[in-house]
C-alpha cells in the first residue's frame, strides 16, 4: 500500500511539472511515527447513544457536547452547484487564468485514469472526503483521499479512482453525484488504493466474507445468513440490463437496486430522527456501523453542521453495503462499538501541506483510523474515519 501511495505521488509530481505551482504546495511527508493525540481531537467528549436497527444494519449515533464551528468550509457539493470548484481531466484545457489574471499551462497533455484537475475558486477552503463521486468527462470517478484544497487555489491534481469501467470517451463536464460509494468500494479506494479492487468491489457489492459459525460442540449452530438483496448475481444483472458501462451510479440508482435501497434508507431515516430528536446538551457528530453483530465503520465530523451536510448519502452508502452482505440477525454490543471510539495504538503515517492540512493514518491489526486536521485558523479534526478492514 505504502509503493503505491508513493508512486501515486511521484506520479502527481510529474503531471504537475508544467503546472507552474509546484513551489506553491509545499506538501512535507514523514515516515513512520509513534501514535500521539494530535491538537483538536475531540475523542474524549463523544458519547455512544442506543443502536438505531433494522434488517441486518445497526447505526450508534455519536454525540458530542462540544463542537467546533465549520462554516468556514466548503463542501464538493457546494462547490460543484455553484461553479466555485471545476473538476477536468488533464489535457482537457492547456491554460488557465490566475487570481493575477496571468495564463498558466495547468497540467500534462493527455487525461490520466487516477488523475484529474481540482479549481477551487472559492473563498473558502474545499473538504474533500474520499469516496465522494463526481460523474462526467471520460468516465465518472471517485476522490481518493480526505484533503483541503486552500481557497482560490491554482490547478490542482486530485487523486480519484474510476467507477466506471467500460467508458473512456468524452462526457459532459463533472459535477456533483451527491453519492459517497458505499464502504466495501471506499475502503479499496481510501485503504488499499487499489483501482482493480475498486472495480472488483463495484461488480460484487462487498469486499466483505460470510462468517463461519463459531459454535462450540454440543452447542447450538447459529442460525445461517439469509442471503444479501443484492448477491453480486444480481448487480451483473443490473450491469447487463442497465449500466452497460458498469457505471457506480447508473447500478446502485437503478430501478432494480435504487427502489430497495430508498426503502431501507427511508425507515432508517425515520428511526435515526426519533432516536436522536430528544438528545439533551449534545449534537450528532457522527456514527459507528454494525452488520451483523460485526462492527464495521465509523465516519465522525467535527461538528453537527458537517454531519448533517453529509448524512444523507453516508446513510445511503451504509445501506447498499447492508444489503450487499448476508443478513445475520444480530446486533452489535454498545461496547464493540464503543471501541470504535477510542484512538488506535500504532504507527502514524502523515501528509502535510503547510497551514492547510494534515492527513494522519494509523493502522492497528485489521483496523485503519484516517484523520483530517485542518491547520487553519486553528487545529481541528475535520474528519475522523475508522475501518475494520475486509481485506
Amino acid at each position: 500500500m505504502e509503493r503505491n501511495m508513493l508512486s501515486g505521488l511521484i506520479r502527481g509530481l510529474l503531471g504537475l511539472g508544467s503546472l507552474g505551482a509546484l513551489g506553491t504546495l509545499g506538501f512535507v511527508f514523514s515516515g513512520d511515527s509513534a501514535a500521539a493525540p494530535p491538537p483538536g481531537n475531540s475523542e474524549g467528549e463523544w458519547r455512544l447513544l442506543e443502536p438505531v436497527t433494522f434488517e441486518n444494519l445497526s447505526v450508534f449515533p455519536v454525540v458530542s457536547s462540544s463542537t467546533h464551528d465549520t462554516s468556514w468550509f466548503l463542501t464538493l457539493d457546494e462547490g460543484l452547484a455553484s461553479g466555485e470548484v471545476q473538476v477536468r481531466e488533464q489535457g482537457s484545457e492547456g491554460m488557465a487564468r490566475n487570481r493575477d489574471g496571468v495564463l498558466r499551462p495547468t497540467y500534462t497533455n493527455s487525461a490520466a485514469v487516477n488523475q484529474l484537475v481540482l479549481i477551487n475558486r472559492s473563498k473558502r477552503p474545499l473538504l474533500l472526503l474520499a469516496g465522494e463521486l463526481v460523474s462526467g468527462g471520460k468516465q465518472d470517478r471517485v476522490i481518493g483521499k480526505d484533503r483541503l484544497v486552500p481557497a482560490g487555489s491554482e490547478p490542482l491534481p486530485l487523486e480519484v479512482f474510476c467507477v466506471e469501467h467500460g467508458r473512456w470517451s468524452s462526457g459532459a463536464s463533472f459535477n456533483q453525484a451527491k453519492t459517497i460509494v458505499h464502504p466495501s468500494v471506499r475502503e479499496q479506494a481510501t485503504v488499499e488504493q487499489d483501482q482493480t479492487r475498486v472495480w472488483n468491489a463495484v461488480r460484487a457489492g462487498t469486499t466483505a466474507k460470510a462468517r463461519s459459525s463459531t459454535a462450540g460442540v454440543g452447542a447450538a449452530a447459529a442460525p445461517p445468513p439469509t442471503p444479501a438483496p443484492l448477491a453480486s448475481p444480481r448487480i451483473a444483472r443490473t450491469i447487463q440490463d442497465e449500466a452497460p458501462t458498469e457505471s457506480y451510479q447508473k447500478i446502485y440508482e437503478s430501478r432494480s437496486v435504487g427502489t430497495s435501497v430508498d426503502e431501507y434508507v427511508s425507515e432508517l431515516q425515520k428511526r435515526f430522527s426519533k432516536a436522536t430528536s430528544g438528545v439533551k446538551d449534545a449534537q450528532v457528530v457522527g456514527v459507528v456501523i454494525a452488520y451483523g453483530g460485526e462492527v464495521a465503520w465509523s465516519d465522525i465530523f467535527a461538528s453537527n453542521g458537517l454531519f448533517e451536510q453529509y448524512w444523507n448519502k453516508l446513510l445511503r452508502s451504509y445501506v447498499v453495503e447492508a444489503l450487499a452482505r448476508p443478513g445475520y440477525k444480530q446486533v452489535a454490543s454498545r461496547a464493540d462499538a464503543g471501541d470504535f471510539l477510542r484512538r488506535l495504538n500504532g504507527r502514524v503515517r502523515e501528509e502535510t501541506e503547510p497551514g492547510v492540512y494534515r492527513w494522519r493514518e494509523i493502522n492497528e491489526g485489521r483496523l485503519s483510523q484516517i484523520e483530517l486536521d485542518a491547520l487553519e485558523p486553528k487545529v481541528v479534526t475535520l474528519h475522523r474515519l475508522l475501518i475494520h478492514r475486509t481485506n
